[in-house]
């Protein structure tokens, strides 16, 4: 089986340099086949080939030729930049690219990895080591304080998926052709037709397709296989919850804060304050509002109006919501000031030209002062994902612990609370590597659609 892989990493250097290198020649060939062989063998030679045992079951093996792929892509972005660098394509005013030269003053090309060297020693020190270890770690079964691990290869990762390699290869697929096929519709249409509106809605259906084919790839429970299902969909619903909330809010709360009124530079410190606060005390302010015995809108609600207010933690609907104003409302300063900034850049030259065209306000936002804040909302959009799935752990765990039944139990909080609390390292480290992959996924995915969108200045 991984002569197979090797076989198909030959394969895909020989197709890498027929349709990404501009000279071809029987070298390059090799030397890419070469390559993208020596990438794949990497991790299964470093893992000891434990993805392609006996024992192993087809989910192991898909994983396997993921990780062989993933090194030979690797190992084939590099050849091409030697490629490139020999034809004279690459941008030979990079600074490492040879000697420095700045007015009177001459440096060779080791001076910036000098001054580099101790930042880039702080990075492999607590940023790349511990990744590394943590990858290492996801693939043992061990247990916090044990003097002993085993390892269990991928096992960690495949119970947490389905069983059924061929789903795994499908859902994906499927995705990734709506979304290339809504992006080809879309290019062959012109504004303002109904095959535009069209092509639009199918974009956001393919966009759309992408989460369903990832909600499907995960595992159900059951067989001894992990409900991972349910953590994603949570995961989902309340960061989307918390990244709509919060820039919504922070952007209507900055518009309204930017018009010139007597005291406004204190009133828009004050705005910004809860930002200052970290999530935990965010989690206890809002536990203390929300608590259905002492809470204080508990108490007005019942007292004012007579409303006997559910138990917000026995309603998923209503934990999920308390979650998402408390997340929101902790990074709400944050969206305010980046809008604030944002507002400055706007040009009123613009504004004053549509007053003049006769443009409504709400037209005037629409087509002048919203482009305008299109890198700000770009920004913010990567922060507040980022935000949403990495720091509202504590918020949870103060506010209802993952209830009810785990539909609060995000991502990172199902991480801390096997690989911490219940003590189980291994597995907490794979849903780690799953979170990070998903991020760094999310993350290329925005830069490729919405920030194609986004204008700077005059350009």
């Amino acid at each position: 089986m991984l002569i197979i892989g090797l076989i198909g990493a030959a394969g895909l250097g020989f197709l890498y340099v027929r349709f990404f290198i501009q000279r071809r020649t029987p070298i390059r060939y090799a030397v890419s086949s070469v390559a993208a062989v020596g990438g794949a063998s990497v991790t299964p030679f470093a893992m000891g080939q434990c993805g392609f045992a006996p024992e192993t079951t087809g989910v192991d093996r898909l994983l396997a030729y993921g990780l062989m792929a993933v090194g030979a892509a690797v190992a084939l972005v590099i050849v091409r930049s030697f490629f490139d660098r020999r034809d004279g394509l690459s941008n030979e005013s990079d600074a490492f690219a040879g000697e420095i030269r700045s007015g009177g003053y001459r440096m060779g090309w080791w001076v910036p990895w000098v001054l580099l060297a101790p930042t880039l020693a702080i990075l492999v020190v607590f940023l790349y080591t511990p990744a590394i270890q943590t990858f290492t770690l996801s693939t043992r079964l061990t247990r916090l304080g044990a003097p002993r691990s085993v390892d269990v290869c991928f096992r960690n990762f495949s119970e947490l998926l389905v069983a059924e390699p061929w789903r795994l290869v499908a859902y994906p697929l499927i995705a990734i052709g709506l979304v290339y096929g809504a992006r080809f519709w879309l290019s062959r249409t012109s504004p303002g037709t109904w095959s535009r509106r069209g092509a639009d809605l199918a974009t956001i259906a393919a966009a759309l397709s992408v989460f369903i084919a990832l909600y499907a790839m995960f595992s159900p429970g059951g067989g001894g296989n992990v409900d991972f299902r349910a953590v994603y969909l949570t995961t989902v619903i309340i960061s989307v919850g918390v990244v709509v909330v919060g820039m919504t809010l922070g952007l209507a709360v900055a518009y309204l804060a930017y018009r010139s009124l007597r005291g406004g530079s204190a009133y828009r410190t004050l705005l910004i304050w809860p930002y200052a606060i970290s999530p935990a005390v965010a989690g206890v302010l809002f536990f203390m509002i929300f608590d259905p015995t002492a809470g204080i809108f508990t108490h007005a609600m019942e007292s004012w109006f007579g409303i006997d207010v559910p138990n917000y933690r026995e309603s998923t609907l209503l934990a999920q919501t308390a979650i998402i104003l408390a997340s929101s409302w902790k990074i709400l300063g944050y969206n305010i000031l980046f809008y604030l900034a944002g507002f400055q850049s706007v040009s009123l030259d613009q504004v004053e030209a549509a007053v003049i065209d006769g443009a409504s306000p709400w037209q005037r936002f629409v087509k002048v002062v919203w482009p305008g804040l299109s890198p700000i909302t770009f920004f913010l959009l990567v922060t507040n994902l980022t935000y949403a799935f990495f720091e509202i752990y504590a918020t949870i765990d103060f506010m209802t612990k993952g209830a009810p039944a785990g539909d609060t139990s995000v991502a990172i909080y199902e991480i801390i609370r096997i690989g911490v609390n219940n003590g189980d390292l291994g597995r907490g480290a794979a849903q780690s590597v799953l979170l990070f992959i998903a991020v760094i996924g999310i993350t290329l995915w925005q830069f490729r659609t919405s920030g194609r969108r986004v204008t700077y200045g005059g350009a």
